[in-house]
């Protein structure tokens, strides 16, 4: 434990209910953890939030030096080298640790994290477990949608969203773990009962210094002061070499064929998804289904179930739980107005989620792939002209659009991705507006041919500057087809 030190103390302190790193959603009975930021350091704020009824502090020796004095006189204020490396289980702590009152699940990975949790909380809750999950597309709470920012929320966020878990009965929860969140400590004070490693390629560069450094930030799961047992893709050249270096005991799953202790065996690949059978570590067998097509879904799947299975939960019932679900919004989501052709939107915004992507629609159509495709602007720019190629290689007309360019030029990140396909052999096309871009694609469509709208998914806005506008691939998709429908 790092020191700490109270600056200011009375008798036994004051009763703290809750934790928050903003000032500006502080409740009375709250401690405020006035941490140093990129722009400016949280202590700034403090007296916005003592205001407010925060009746404690947290914050470093710079935090200190700068805060108010009149706060200093007001509120006990605790002094810690690095306060975040605390937060955690700080928040755990006043929360009354309600993690442990749940059966925990954290799923990790460059691809399927969102689809995984998504369909374990699907299948728990037709098996009648009630369930709880957390990640990129917001948390659910025994069936009830929580909105939040993050796809792993700042630990005194997480733990408060525990806490309402704990209250609602839950009593399991799948959630997303990102890098972000292991390297800045949001999932501190969480020891997850199983820990799932899904696949690694490349991704986040913009935040890791490289690949290895990325991984190393992934396997940091699977150790023992952050989950009890690890369940790992051994299908992924990385999952293998985590298997030989996690320091947790290690469960493993191969929906290839791999000597795993669970598989997936009998698969039938569909274009409406996919049947298996969950072959289980004492050799018991679970019919399963997955309304994704693809056979990354059923490895996804195969996740799902396997670790709903080692964190203490009935196989069989989450395998038959997980053939009646739904699918997961904006995950290889049909969009049907009655048009000739089929379309798609996919969150695919990275080269390895591309080219899955691409390649498992091919096989679905004798006719022609489309894709509507671009990159995010503010992040690492060394993957745009792989996708770019990736696209013009396994498409046949790819157009080349915005997707979030955030701070940055967009025609400059359109750019990177046409310099990676002008070798491919499809059909290239720039149109920078991303809804002329998508109604380029659908005019193009000719029966019979499948058109994938990539990148954002289930996201509801485009982020241009500063400003996020609102734009969903899906409803753009619906508006653009009644034209080409009522041609």
């Amino acid at each position: 434990m790092p020191d700490v030190r109270a600056v200011r103390l009375d008798g036994a302190g004051p009763a703290v209910s809750g934790v928050s790193l903003s000032s500006q959603r502080i409740v009375p009975g709250d401690l405020y953890a006035g941490l140093p930021g990129s722009r400016a350091h949280g202590i700034t704020f403090a007296a916005d939030a003592v205001a407010a009824g925060a009746v404690a502090l947290l914050t470093d020796d710079a935090g200190l030096d700068a805060a108010p004095g009149d706060v200093l006189d007001r509120v006990p204020v605790l002094v810690v080298p690095e306060p975040r490396r605390v937060l955690g289980r700080l928040a755990a702590h006043v929360y009354g640790e309600p993690a442990a009152a749940m059966r925990m699940i954290g799923i990790t990975g460059t691809q399927g994290k969102t689809t995984t949790t998504r369909l374990a909380e699907g299948a728990l809750a037709a098996a009648g477990t009630v369930a709880g999950v957390v990640g990129t597309l917001g948390t659910r709470i025994a069936g009830v949608e929580v909105k939040t920012a993050l796809t792993t929320p700042e630990a005194p966020d997480l733990h408060a969203l525990f806490a309402v878990m704990r209250e609602r009965g839950v009593e399991a929860c799948a959630m997303e773990v990102s890098s972000h969140a292991l390297v800045m400590g949001r999932v501190d004070g969480v020891v997850f009962d199983v820990a799932v490693f899904t696949n690694l390629g490349r991704d986040h560069l913009d935040f890791h210094t490289d690949v290895e450094d990325y991984f190393r930030a992934k396997a940091s799961l699977f150790t023992p002061g952050r989950s009890r047992l690890g369940l790992v893709n051994v299908d992924d050249e990385h999952g293998r070499r985590l298997v030989e270096q996690a320091t947790v005991p290690v469960r493993t799953f191969s929906a290839t064929g791999r000597a795993a202790d669970w598989r997936a065996v009998e698969v039938d690949l569909a274009p409406d998804g996919s049947t298996f059978v969950v072959v289980a570590p004492d050799g018991s067998r679970h019919p399963a289904g997955v309304p994704l097509p693809g056979a990354f879904n059923v490895a996804n799947a195969l996740a799902a179930v396997a670790a709903c299975g080692e964190a203490g939960l009935d196989p069989a019932r989450v395998a038959a739980g997980l053939a009646g679900g739904a699918g997961v919004p904006g995950r290889f989501e049909r969009v049907d107005a009655g048009q000739e052709f089929a379309v798609v939107v996919d969150y695919a915004h990275k080269p390895d989620a591309v080219e899955a992507a691409l390649r498992t629609l091919r096989p679905l159509t004798d006719g022609r792939v489309i894709v509507v495709i671009g990159a995010g602007g503010d992040r690492d720019p060394g993957k745009r002209p792989i996708m770019g190629e990736i696209a013009a290689r396994l498409a046949d007309l790819v157009v080349v659009t915005d997707d979030n360019p955030r701070r940055e030029d967009p025609a400059a990140i359109r750019q990177a991705l046409l310099a990676g396909a002008a070798a491919g052999p499809a059909e290239v096309r720039e149109v920078g507006d991303r809804r002329v871009a998508i109604r380029t694609a659908l005019e193009a469509a000719r029966p019979g041919d499948i058109v994938l709208v990539a990148g954002k998914g289930h996201e509801a806005g485009q982020q241009v500057g500063d400003v996020v506008q609102p734009f969903d691939d899906r409803d753009v998709v619906r508006e653009e087809l009644a034209g080409v429908v009522g041609r």
